[in-house]
């Protein structure tokens, strides 16, 4: 594939068409607002960290296409974990379940043979290192400073507060902490990714910009 620098909108990054084209026929939940939101901190942290993206929710990679755009863009990759198997919504019998990512031999789902499929036809299977497993193992292992931490993956408080606790402190120091599906209101979803919203603020981290449900967040300067 063809890869056409990012355009820029006054001074807000936007990927290249490819790359929203990728992003939209990707199995996957994020609207493109939100998408383009995280796209632009995850130009910002690159830009100014050098380090690695990393994302906690791959599912069937949508999300992972722009990190690795912008991880690519920056001479740097974008990490993203997960277990594969689903997270709680996505399990039979729930709103978000895809009979199609089921595993027919093990009966369980299966979303890592999509995420490679998504990867390859971007172009962008090169930017990416995936880390298959749960996240908190992946945390306790890694020893690396990243410039951005995404927090997507299970929607429990449970996962969500293990996500945040696992990760931060691996943060840069000038890195971004990125959480979705963050909805104030019950009505709108699942209040655990809101609570680690409010954690985040109450522990020295500042809003930068809010997209639909999703939330940018730099440490306060000490």
């Amino acid at each position: 594939m063809a890869h056409h620098p990012r355009q820029t909108t006054g001074t807000v990054p936007r990927p290249a068409p490819e790359v929203v084209a990728s992003f939209e026929a990707a199995t996957g939940f994020m609207p493109l607002d939100e998408g383009l939101a995280l796209y632009a901190a995850a130009v910002d942290a690159a830009a100014r960290t050098g380090l690695p993206l990393l994302e906690i929710g791959t599912y069937c990679g949508r999300s992972a296409i722009l990190l690795a755009a912008a991880a690519r863009d920056a001479g740097t990759v974008a990490l993203t974990v997960d277990h594969h198997r689903g997270s709680e919504e996505q399990q039979p019998g729930w709103e978000y379940h895809d009979a199609s990512l089921v595993d027919p031999e093990v009966g369980r789902m299966d979303t890592l043979p999509r995420f490679r499929r998504t990867l390859h036809a971007a172009g962008l299977e090169d930017h990416v290192i995936a880390l298959v497993g749960r996240s908190p193992q992946v945390a306790a292992v890694w020893g690396a400073p990243v410039g951005l931490v995404f927090i997507d993956g299970g929607h429990t408080d449970e996962h969500a507060t293990a996500d945040y606790e696992g990760w931060v402190p691996h943060l840069a120091g000038d890195g971004l902490l990125v959480v979705h599906d963050v909805f104030p209101d019950p009505a709108d979803g699942g209040q655990a990714p809101y609570r680690v919203y409010r954690r985040a603020l109450a522990e020295g981290f500042a809003e930068v910009s809010v997209t639909g449900s999703l939330r940018v967040l730099r440490r306060r300067a000490r």
